[in-house]
This record gives structure tokens, C-alpha cells and sequence, in this order.
């Protein structure tokens, strides 16, 4: 990891010893964390646990953020045994949505695999080519073969094959909507399924008769099982109705193009096929393992905290809400450590796993991360020794090219010294230029991997 640009320096000073000893311990933290979920290693370890040799011809499909290096892991086990597949992972197409030979070639899949890059996270037209290649690959499957299906968070946007009456362009425009309006994973996700033909276990009932294994790399809260990527082969505890309600509930059903409330509502009346529920034999062949999450990365960086002479606590692998207010809570931590030894005495450090949501109020350019970042920043102002890390574990938060963005007890002097407003950015969500000028900024790149979000707050001893 590149960590964040910097250090700064305090407002119109040098940099002090302390908060680059924070900001070193946070950035060795993380890359720990990442490295403990790389995806390629996961998946070649469970493979070398539990062969998948013994079924017979492998098909492999690898979708999401980390399909490239899944299908790596997979292949450097199981080798000669696949016989063929596809994966679809983020990052533009070549003209068409598959790449060349060179281009596949240079991504490092695996041979014999055909690559497909889509849109992320609004669907598009290479996304839905390489879906109609993961369909064919599953409806050609026989009996005796094994589906090797790898799965990873961005699933949902790139696995997107819709209905013939709801057009690409209409359920791009829904996906946006629900986004902006701050819809968690679940709530997306349920209306995702209700207008695809691959979603909500649909993918299960298109590999039928064939076993399919699923490996998989959760992004979600809860590791569910039926929200990650939108749960392909999973059970759907969701209906049409649940769908009309979601958009409901966003104020967004009114504004829908036409033929999405006329395909749900068709739906809820019966006309069309539900998603394959809990009990539907078409599952019956199916097997689904975890093979990493966010809390084997926050245990991870715990780990390295302690090394570094941290006192550590896992808060939780399960934090939601809204960006800024998990920032303020976050920095509320660290007050409560500094100032009354709880929930960790300091030295310490407070990791935690989740993922929040971002309320487009304006029009600023940002991620949720950085937002978290910039709310935390606001109540540090001025409360010494604490520091506070958001990162996206893909490396991608928003629609930028950083990963999360760095708090800490200068942030807001700094701002101040170089003209910036902190409260404004924050309303016109607008955190990326923000922590751009102060060099705040945690910039890693696409990492490979995705595993939700990961937050640090560290507490510095009392000087």
C-alpha cells in the first residue's frame, strides 16, 4: 500500500515525531490487513485443504473485484483439472466486453479462461456480455462436472444480466438512484434480483444438473450468503414485493423508467417467476464456503497493532451507518481512551469491520471512507494524539483513486491554514479535495481484494 500522501505537517510547522510514528503504525496496520485477505492465497489454500479434483472436469466462473486473482489461486491447485470458464472482473473492456489474448494474457488469468471486464458499480454493456458468457458456461454444465464458482464483492454490478423487458439503461438508472439516496447492500440487492436473470439463485437453477462449489469473498455485513453478489446460488428470502417496497421507501418509485415498476409489478402479480426460495431443490447440489471476510482483516490488523506495542480491541465486524456520523463516533473512541482509559486504555488501538452508507446531499466528489474521515476530523479538532484511518480493502472509495482518507488532531488547523472549510466539504460531500490538499489521502490502488471497509482509531500515550 502507498499509504497516505505526507505526512503533513501541523499548521504552518514541521511535522510532529508523534503523528508520524500514528500514521506509520496505521499504514503498516493496513497492509497487513490486505495481505491477510489476498485473495489468490485464500482460495489456493481451501483448494489444497479440500481438492476439487475428485469431481471431474472444472468449469470455472470467477466474478467481482478479486476474480482475476481467485481464478489464479484456483488454477495454481486444481491446474490441468479446469476445463474451461470465464471471468468477469471490473476495469473498462476491450471493444465487445471480452479482451484479446493479450489482454487476457496480461491480466494474469489463467489459460483457457475468457476475461471480461465490466462496469462498477453501474452495470454495463461489457458487464452484461460477460453474464451471457457465465450463463452459457453454467447452462452447458453436465452432471458429472464441478462449477467452481468464486465470488466476490462488485458481483452485483458486474454479474448483471436483466430481463428482455427491462432495458440496460433503465436498471442503470435505478442503480444510481438507490446509490445517491444512501440505500444499503441489502435494500440494492433486493431490488437487483427481482430485475435480473442471474441474481437471487437464478444462476443455481441455470447450472442444474452440475455441483457447483462456490468459494467466497465476502463484502457484506453478516457475510450473508444471499446479499453478497447478490447471491447468484443462493436462496432468496426476498419477493417482488419487497422490491416495489425498497424503491417505495427511497421516494424513487415514481421517478423509475416504466419498465421496471411494470416488470416488478408483474412480478408481484405472478407473471413472472420468483427467485428460487429456501428449500428449492435446485440447491441441492450447491455448497458455499467463506474463505475470507472483513474480521479475518480487522483480527489481522490487530495483530500488527499489538506487535507494535498497541493494547487492542475489536470493536466490531459489523459497523454501519451513515459516513460522517461513524466518523464522529470513531473519534469518540479515541476521546474516550484518552481521556478515561475506555474502551482501551492508550497506548491503544480500535479496529473495526463494516460498511457505511453516504447520503448524496451535493455535489461534491468524494467516497465513503474519506467522508468517514472528514467527520472524524471535525471532532479532533484539537484533541491530541488520536488518529483515525478509513480504507476501502479494494482500494477504490467512490468514484476516485483513493482508497480512504487519514484524521487526525491537525487536520482541521491545517484546513484552516490552507483556506479549507471541513463543515462545507463535508455538506457538499465534497471530502476528496479536501484530503487532497492536505495530503490525507490513502492511496493504494486496486488491491485485488474486497472485503468491506476497515476503520482504525488509534490512541497515542499521554505525553
Amino acid at each position: 500500500m502507498n499509504g497516505a500522501v505526507g505526512p503533513p505537517s501541523a499548521a504552518g510547522g514541521a511535522p510532529e515525531a508523534l503523528e508520524i510514528r500514528l500514521r506509520g503504525d496505521a499504514r503498516r496496520c493496513l497492509d497487513v490487513a490486505l495481505r491477510a485477505v489476498d485473495p489468490e492465497r485464500l482460495v489456493a489454500e481451501w483448494l489444497g485443504r479440500e481438492p476439487a479434483r475428485a469431481h471431474g472436469n472444472v468449469i470455472v466462473l470467477a466474478v467481482g473485484k478479486a476474480a482475476v486473482p481467485m481464478a489464479r489461486g484456483a488454477h495454481a491447485v486444481l491446474a490441468d483439472a479446469v476445463s474451461r470458464g470465464v471471468v468477469l472482473g471490473p476495469g473498462g473492456a476491450k471493444k465487445g466486453g471480452v479482451a484479446d489474448a493479450a489482454g487476457a494474457a496480461g491480466s494474469g488469468i489463467p489459460p483457457g479462461l475468457r476475461l471480461f471486464r465490466g462496469g462498477h458499480p453501474i452495470p454495463d454493456e461489457a458487464g452484461v456480455e460477460g453474464a451471457r458468457a457465465v450463463l452459457g458456461e453454467a447452462a452447458r454444465a453436465g452432471a458429472s462436472d464441478l462449477i467452481l464458482l468464486l465470488l466476490s464483492g462488485g458481483g452485483s454490478a458486474l454479474l448483471t444480466l436483466p430481463p428482455d423487458d427491462v432495458p440496460l439503461a433503465d436498471l442503470a438508472v435505478v442503480t444510481e438512484r438507490l446509490l445517491k439516496a444512501g440505500a444499503p447492500i441489502h435494500d440494492l440487492n433486493c431490488v437487483r434480483k427481482h430485475l435480473d436473470r442471474l441474481k437471487g439463485g437464478f444462476l443455481a437453477r441455470a447450472a442444474s444438473p452440475a455441483r457447483v462449489l462456490a468459494l467466497v469473498l465476502s463484502d457484506v455485513v453478516g457475510d450473508r450468503l444471499d446479499v453478497i453478489a447478490s447471491g447468484p446460488v443462493s436462496s432468496d428470502p426476498t419477493t417482488y414485493g419487497d422490491a416495489i417496497a425498497t424503491l417505495e421507501r427511497y421516494g424513487l418509485w415514481g421517478e423509475a423508467p416504466g419498465s421496471v415498476p411494470a416488470h416488478l409489478e408483474a412480478g408481484a402479480r405472478g407473471e413472472i417467476p420468483e427467485t428460487p426460495k429456501p428449500g428449492d431443490p435446485v440447491f441441492d447440489r450447491v455448497a458455499t464456503v467463506i474463505v475470507g471476510n472483513g474480521r479475518r482483516a480487522a483480527e489481522a490488523a490487530l495483530a500488527e497493532a499489538r506487535r507494535l506495542g498497541y493494547g487492542s480491541a475489536l470493536l466490531t465486524d459489523s459497523l454501519t451507518g451513515e459516513a460522517r456520523d461513524v466518523g464522529r463516533y470513531l473519534a469518540g473512541i479515541g476521546r474516550g481512551g484518552r481521556d478515561a482509559g475506555a474502551p482501551i486504555q492508550a497506548p491503544g488501538c480500535v479496529v473495526a469491520a463494516g460498511e457505511t452508507v453516504v447520503t448524496v446531499r451535493g455535489p461534491g466528489r468524494g467516497g465513503r471512507n474519506q467522508e468517514v474521515a472528514l467527520g472524524a476530523a471535525l471532532e479532533l479538532d484539537g484533541v491530541y494524539g488520536i488518529l483515525v484511518a478509513a480504507l476501502g480493502t479494494d482500494g477504490i472509495d467512490g468514484p476516485t483513486d483513493a482508497a480512504g482518507a487519514i484524521a487526525t488532531w491537525t487536520t482541521m488547523a491545517r484546513a484552516r491554514a490552507a483556506g479549507l472549510d471541513g463543515g462545507q466539504a463535508l455538506a457538499r460531500n465534497d471530502a476528496y479535495p479536501f484530503f487532497r490538499a492536505l495530503g490525507d489521502l490513502i492511496v493504494t490502488g486496486p488491491t485485488g481484494t474486497n472485503v468491506m471497509d476497515l476503520y482504525l482509531t488509534l490512541v497515542a500515550a499521554a505525553e
